[in-house]
């Protein structure tokens, strides 16, 4: 796998991780502020959605870079080195296509949500960010299966890759 598709991966992670950990931080103040003074953030459900939805889009290049997708092996428990191959370039290439597909979708849902001028129902803050934020992180990953694919077909791709 070429570094810097690598670090880029790696960049989008740490990225997501963070999102997730303000959603828990944000999730607790809101549970505390509700139990305590009657007072949870306004608007809590609708930043947890947008940085659940963060999250994911930006650890899928990871996680396809470390073949940490579930594998149902069951049938190819005695395949050949050849087979494996061809079937892991396979399944890469069909999730490349789909988040590939993500990715377009989802921008020109962003620019459709942007001209129309659609907000949040409590905070008022613009759809099309939500939208447009998940785009990268499917494209990364679709580069990433892309080129997984060529590696499995020239033989060449670890399986799985292994952590740093």
């Amino acid at each position: 796998m070429p570094p810097a598709l690598r670090r880029l991966a790696a960049l989008f992670a740490i990225v997501g991780c963070l999102a997730a950990c303000v959603v828990a931080l944000l999730t607790v103040a809101s549970v505390a502020g509700r139990a305590t003074v009657s007072r949870p953030i306004p608007g809590d459900v609708e930043l947890t959605q947008f940085g659940v939805a963060l999250c994911i889009a930006l650890c899928l290049p990871w996680a396809q870079l470390h073949g940490s997708n579930i594998i149902v092996d069951f049938f190819t428990q005695k395949a050949g080195e050849r087979t494996l191959r061809l079937l892991d370039a396979f399944g890469a290439l069909l999730l490349a296509l789909m988040v590939g597909l993500l990715a377009w979708r989802t921008a020109v849902g962003a620019m459709s949500v942007k001209d129309a001028f659609e907000t949040t129902m409590i905070l008022g803050l613009p759809m099309w960010l939500t939208y447009a934020v998940l785009a990268p992180g499917f494209a990364l990953t679709a580069l990433i299966a892309l080129v997984q694919v060529r590696l499995h077909l020239a033989g060449r791709a670890p399986h799985p890759e292994p952590l740093p």
